[in-house]
């Protein structure tokens, strides 16, 4: 019974995953789609009306636009004054103070300021006089009040404020109170009193008095703003404010077909589509609404599920990629709905652009633009103008790609966010020009926004990242960093076996030349060549590149014995891989890089040394599998080539030719790629690309002569 389910399960997990998930997902986006009703209708301001005549089924007003009600608010608040409160305590405070510590400056310094205490007239010293004049001073500024104004009010002559006292509300201008410079001067005046421009001693006595007692101490403001009150009232006001501007009648003829939407025109049906768009309330419109918005979504996600069955299987055999698929649609369509729960979220701030690039990072250009394409279209039901969205964001995913199309460096993503930026900007630009006719009319405010949708285009590096280790992909950036010769595993190489590293790098530089040549991914293919024989680390005697002076454990072994210890490296290897916690497509080149081939010199010198016996054909023979990628396939040949290479006696263009041929030949005729996406013709160009490089790397070089003349120095080297 366990068996039975166990064989159904492998049998039935994947069908039924992929296909719930789709289920899941379009029932997931069309709750999330608005349940009001659609406006049928797209119009372009400045272009002629496309459809037929249009009449008014209902009455609806024609609403302001926002460049309008921003024009009438700020009207309203240009000669709006804002409310401060006086504070009648402030000044009681500050007295006190200010006598208290007027008598202890007056008995600390009693020695410089002595002179003070003399009469000045009839029974009033100089200190008394002074005393009084400053305190007479203070009250004077406080009962005009001293004002602090808040930085959004400019401080000119003109401003003017609304000052609560009490019960009652009275407008003040600026200059009836004091500022708190203003005021000082004026305390100060008043405690100089008739010495204000006496030059004599005593005069410059006091003036040295009245600077050392810092009158500014006592200058605090009593006329407070009241933040609470301005707000209130500047709602009031913007309440007042009417929204629309006219009425359109049941009946009414809007516009007809091949006439021009001009601006008023353009008003009313953008009127029209806001009732219409929310007034569709009934119960069976909204099942309706409902039962169209999930057969659209459904058709829409069933032309990708017919595309990645017909067109990408790869992709669609694995039901971790269509999970990522399906996660990253969500995650910007989910986003694209902040603009219906937040009417005044910048829409154009959304990052779409992310999806092409790092759906391209991981598969290819197509498939990237194919579900981009699909999650605009969905996206744009949210949008307030579809049509302008569309063709905002097609172009821009278009170059998003093309200016990120291999990412190995983070300046890439930089250059990307930037060309991101200028073809909003530059696209909107233009729209604007058609549509409008007139410059003065592109709103500057977007080009910040698409400056900010450009800077949030970098969060791309981070969500690669967690992508790659959520649903185990493999990026450029990823792949550069693990061919890294310094990664730790690659430094161990080259200590314990140096003969396998030099034999991987030079590997890796034949099988990338031809992943370029072959349009597969040159980086996984030389990071799988770095990595492809680190199985030889556990005995690297064992293997002939790493063996010095002749020296060959095999020679005291028996051939099946030395076959097993060779075939066991592939094992070593995936033992070694998953210890460091290589990634997958990684090992994929550790089983794959020998097949099924043989211990081919093992295999031979069995049947020449006993011709009688039959071999054990599987003792032999790599476990395999065979390569079921094209990057797989290109490493198997570049691997058996560089190796063979090494034993050429001549490296004659000839002799290169056919160690090449012979080898690839052999390879074919054991059904080594018979798993593998090339085809004949893209294995007669890699055997090209090959040949080439392996002529270019043991090209003839240039002997040198020696010195024949007699009685020359030895050891003086040549020029």
């Amino acid at each position: 019974m366990i068996d039975h389910i166990s064989r159904f399960w492998n049998r039935y997990y994947k069908p039924v995953s992929r296909i719930l998930m789709f289920f899941v997902v379009v029932g997931f986006i069309t709750y999330l789609l608005p349940k009001t009703g659609k406006f049928g209708y797209e119009y372009i301001k400045g272009m002629p009306w496309k459809h037929s005549v249009l009449i008014a089924q209902f009455d609806f007003p024609i609403y302001k636009t926002q460049v309008e009600l921003k024009a009438e608010t700020d009207s309203l608040f240009k000669n709006f004054r804002p409310y401060f409160t006086k504070d009648t305590t402030v000044f009681e405070k500050v007295s006190r103070r200010l006598n208290q510590e007027v008598e202890q400056f007056m008995v600390t310094n009693s020695s410089r300021f002595s002179q003070l205490a003399h009469y000045y007239k009839k029974d009033t010293s100089y200190f008394d006089y002074i005393n009084h004049r400053i305190n007479r001073g203070l009250q004077q500024v406080y009962e005009e009040g001293i004002i602090v104004i808040p930085e959004a009010y400019v401080p000119v002559p003109a401003f003017e404020f609304m000052l609560i006292q009490g019960a009652y509300v009275e407008p003040f201008e600026l200059s009836e109170v004091n500022l708190q410079a203003g005021a000082y001067q004026q305390l100060r005046m008043y405690g100089l009193g008739e010495f204000l421009v006496d030059t004599t001693q005593m005069g410059q006595l006091v003036h040295d008095f009245v600077s050392e007692l810092s009158l500014n101490k006592y200058i605090e403001a009593n006329i407070l703003f009241d933040q609470s009150r301005t707000t209130e009232e500047k709602q009031n006001l913007q309440s007042n404010i009417s929204l629309t501007a006219g009425r359109v009648q049941a009946g009414q003829r809007i516009v007809d077909q091949g006439e021009i939407v001009d601006e008023q025109t353009a008003k009313i049906l953008d009127s029209l589509r806001r009732d219409f768009e929310s007034g569709i309330t009934k119960a069976s419109s909204f099942y309706l609404i409902l039962g169209g918005q999930l057969l659209i979504i459904g058709l829409l996600f069933g032309i990708i599920y017919l595309f990645l069955y017909y067109f990408r299987r790869d992709v669609y055999d694995q039901v971790g990629s269509i999970g990522f698929l399906m996660l990253i649609m969500i995650l910007l369509i989910s986003l694209a709905n902040l603009g219906q729960l937040f009417p005044q979220f910048p829409f154009y701030i959304i990052p779409f652009a992310i999806l092409p690039i790092i759906v391209r990072t991981f598969f290819d250009s197509r498939l990237a633009f194919f579900i981009y394409v699909i999650t605009i279209l969905i996206s744009a039901f949210f949008a307030e103008s579809s049509f302008q969205f569309v063709f905002l964001q097609v172009p821009t995913g278009l170059i998003a790609m093309f200016s990120l199309f291999k990412m190995v460096r983070r300046s890439h993503i930089v250059r990307a966010a930037l060309f991101i930026f200028l073809t909003y900007s530059l696209f909107y630009t233009a729209l604007s020009l058609w549509q409008e006719g007139n410059i003065a009319t592109i709103d500057i405010q977007m080009f910040a926004i698409f400056a900010a949708n450009g800077i949030m285009v970098l969060m791309v590096y981070p969500l690669i990242w967690i992508f790659e280790r959520l649903f185990g992909f493999l990026s450029d950036v990823t792949l550069v960093e693990l061919a890294d010769t310094n990664h730790p595993i690659l430094r161990k190489l080259a200590e314990a076996a140096p003969g396998t590293f030099q034999h991987s790098v030079q590997v890796g530089n034949l099988a990338q030349e031809v992943a370029y040549k072959l349009d597969a991914n040159p980086a996984l293919v030389r990071a799988g060549a770095m990595y492809h024989d680190i199985g030889k680390m556990a005995s690297p005697m064992y293997f002939t590149e790493n063996q010095a002076s002749g020296l060959n454990p095999h020679n005291e072994m028996d051939f099946e014995e030395s076959a097993v210890i060779v075939i066991n490296h592939i094992e070593n290897g995936v033992k070694l891989a998953a210890k460091n916690k290589l990634p997958r497509q990684i090992i994929d080149f550790i089983v794959t890089h020998q097949g099924t081939t043989k211990t081919r010199y093992f295999y031979n010198s069995f049947i020449n040394k006993y011709p009688d016996k039959v071999p054990d054909v599987s003792l032999f023979s790599y476990p395999g599998p065979t390569p079921f990628s094209k990057e797989t396939a290109i490493l198997m040949m570049a691997d058996s080539i560089e190796a063979a290479s090494r034993s050429l006696k001549s490296y004659s263009d000839d002799e290169i030719d056919k160690l090449v041929e012979k080898i690839v030949g052999g390879q074919i005729e054991e059904d080594q790629f018979i798993d593998a996406p090339i085809t004949f013709k893209e294995i007669s160009i890699a055997k090209e690309v090959f040949k080439s490089k392996l002529k270019n790397i043991y090209h003839a070089r240039i002997k040198y002569p020696g010195i024949k003349k007699k009685g020359h120095r030895k050891g003086k080297r040549n020029a």
